[in-house]
């Protein structure tokens, strides 16, 4: 399971330093207004998918991938939101 949520940060890492045209993870890195509107996108979709119990599943994970992408684009370390977590547990 954590293997693919560090594939996807390789990806995006990667993509970051050598991009690949026609890529749909470049354009999310690359243009923040894309990045942004696809985040709030994917959470009101998985908003009405929780309240239509249907597609929970694959809109989650529309939203964990825009969001890694979001913040990569915003030079916001996934490392850095877990040490905040981790900071949080009491």
């Amino acid at each position: 399971m954590l293997d693919t949520l560090e594939s996807l940060i390789k990806l995006a890492r990667e993509r970051k330093a050598i991009p690949i045209e026609g890529s749909y993870t470049n354009k999310l890195l690359t243009d923040k207004s894309l990045s942004k509107a696809k985040v709030l996108e994917e959470v009101e979709e998985l908003i009405e998918a929780v309240e239509d119990n249907s597609n929970k599943i694959h809109e989650a994970a529309d939203v964990f991938y825009h969001l890694l992408m979001y913040l990569e684009a915003n030079d916001i370390k996934i490392e850095e939101v877990m040490l905040e977590l981790e900071k949080r547990k009491k």
